[in-house]
């Protein structure tokens, strides 16, 4: 890994605001973790000979949502009535459906359950399951299929139950 490599890496956690960040390649190992305001911290050493893939680790569990935020309606319909508004976890990409071919999760109109998969984020090539915190009625869906969200940002509107 060179040293240009790295900047740009650095360069990459800055422009996304990532708290932290890790890479291992060609035998090194990088790690960058930030620390309140400071300049981020850099790590980088060779990776142990004896590494465990990605893939023999134990099995996430469901990426929990953050708080959501109650919200007026924005139309006619729900005009006066707070919503629940579940928001993105994480960084990743936004996916309504477990497949491209297969039906979305939920869509407009779907009385959800607390703790039901509404949608996944892929992130770092892993798809986190991302779940409801309320029974409800999904009356929004602010995000495309594939679109990259960012951490906090508006997923789904849900009038509670």
């Amino acid at each position: 890994m060179t040293l240009d490599e790295i900047k740009q890496i650095l360069d990459l956690v800055r422009e996304h605001e990532l708290a932290e960040f890790e890479l291992e390649q060609e035998g090194v190992k990088l790690r960058v973790r930030k620390k309140g305001q400071e300049a981020p911290a850099v790590v980088v050493s060779p990776a142990p000979s004896l590494t465990v893939p990605a893939v023999a680790a134990a099995p996430r569990a469901a990426a929990p949502v953050a708080a959501p935020e109650p919200v007026a309606g924005e139309d006619n319909e729900t005009e006066g009535v707070e919503l629940a508004v579940v928001k993105a976890p994480i960084v990743g990409t936004f996916y309504r459906a477990p497949e491209p071919a297969a039906a979305p999760f939920v869509s407009v109109g779907d009385i959800v359950r607390k703790n039901q998969v509404v949608c996944l984020i892929e992130a770092m090539k892993l798809m986190n399951e991302i779940v409801s915190e309320y029974d409800g009625e999904i009356v929004q869906v602010f995000v495309e299929n594939g679109q990259p969200v960012q951490y906090g940002e508006r997923l789904f509107a849900i009038r509670t139950k």
